[in-house]
């Protein structure tokens, strides 16, 4: 801003500033060598001292290069999507790029708006969790592009990025059997999600291999939040259980409501009902009790994802899904009751 008029800087004010021409300043600022100091000197404290801040648009038309790069996720509010964000503007900064952030709302068409938003930008590239689960036409994004999310396991050709759903559930899985549940309620997200067949077809992979029988799994479905968590441990308190009551639920925000209407039940968790998370979100180190769940790498996804984009704008050809692994954090909310499952046997009760 320039401080005597109160208008923005241009780059006139800077060259009569600096005593040199609109070229020369242009020149310096585009980083040319065939300057001399004394006038590359002149150009930079006549630049501090207006605050004259590039036209980033004018720029980018000139190089190519806007220095910007998109992100859209599906839900801003949900710390998961927000951490994934985090990891990617912090990765963006270190290569003094700029994010757009936008959030679809699990909107098809929200989606296909921010789009086009990122193109009249003109971003270099874009970071995409594609909410319909279908794109006809790839092409159309009309940038380079990214993927993430488990929408992203439907176009094997394309670079994505996204956590290793299968090894996610074997985990969790195997600490269940270890304390004693081998067979416990899951509670899923919409049919109309791919990450949620994905969570049940590697649960029922984890039975058959110990021969357990999926069928026998008790199954609540709603939305991945801590009112669809509430809602559906209410309708799972109402049916009948066989062996000890374990849940796990395939969305740390539901887990969160699934304690909730516990409590409201009358009873304790872990002590009546055990629940095991999937997410990591920092809130459930919160609960009471503590909420074990299995993290996945929000931050390192959006890290990953900015430096594979990175790679693709300066013309790499890198066409996989990328897995990260993710990993059992443990707290307070799932019972051992492995020992007292042996104690009954032994007993013949």
């Amino acid at each position: 801003m320039n401080n005597a008029t109160g208008r923005r800087a241009t780059i006139i004010d800077v060259a009569k500033r600096a005593g040199v021409s609109k070229s020369t300043v242009a020149r310096v600022l585009g980083g040319s060598a065939n300057i001399s100091e004394e006038a590359r000197d002149r150009v930079l404290k006549a630049v501090a001292a207006t605050g004259y801040e590039p036209n980033q648009l004018a720029v980018g038309m000139r190089s190519g290069r806007s220095g910007l790069l998109g992100i859209v996720i599906p839900d801003i509010t949900n710390p998961f999507w927000a951490e994934v964000a985090r990891g990617a503007q912090d990765r963006a900064a270190k290569d003094d790029i700029s994010l757009l952030i936008f959030s679809s709302d699990w909107d098809a068409h929200k989606e296909a708006t921010h789009l086009r938003a990122l193109r009249r930008a003109r971003v270099d590239g874009a970071i995409i969790n594609p909410v319909a689960d279908n794109f006809d036409d790839l092409d159309r994004f009309g940038m380079p592009f990214v993927f993430i999310g488990s929408s992203a396991e439907r176009f094997p050709d394309t670079l994505s990025v996204g956590s290793d759903i299968a090894q996610a559930v074997r985990l969790g899985m195997d600490i269940l059997v270890e304390r004693g549940h081998p067979a416990p309620a899951l509670m899923l997200g919409p049919r109309s999600r791919l990450a949620r067949a994905r969570f049940l077809r590697s649960v029922h992979e984890h039975c058959i291999a110990r021969d357990v029988d999926p069928e026998v799994l008790l199954v609540e479905e709603s939305d991945y939040t801590v009112e669809g968590g509430h809602s559906a441990m209410a309708r799972l308190l109402t049916k009948p259980w066989k062996g000890n009551r374990a849940v796990f639920v395939a969305n740390d925000l539901m887990a969160l409501g699934a304690m909730i209407a516990v409590r409201e039940a009358g009873l304790r968790c872990p002590e009546d009902i055990s629940i095991l998370g999937f997410d990591g979100i920092p809130a459930g180190a919160f609960s009471w009790p503590g909420l074990t769940t299995i993290e996945k790498p929000g931050r390192q996804i959006g890290i990953r994802a900015v430096e594979c984009l990175i790679d693709q704008i300066a013309g790499g050809r890198q066409r996989e899904r990328i897995y990260l692994p993710c990993r059992l954090v443990e707290r307070g909310s799932v019972a051992d009751v492995s020992g007292a499952a042996s104690v009954r046997m032994a007993a013949g009760r």
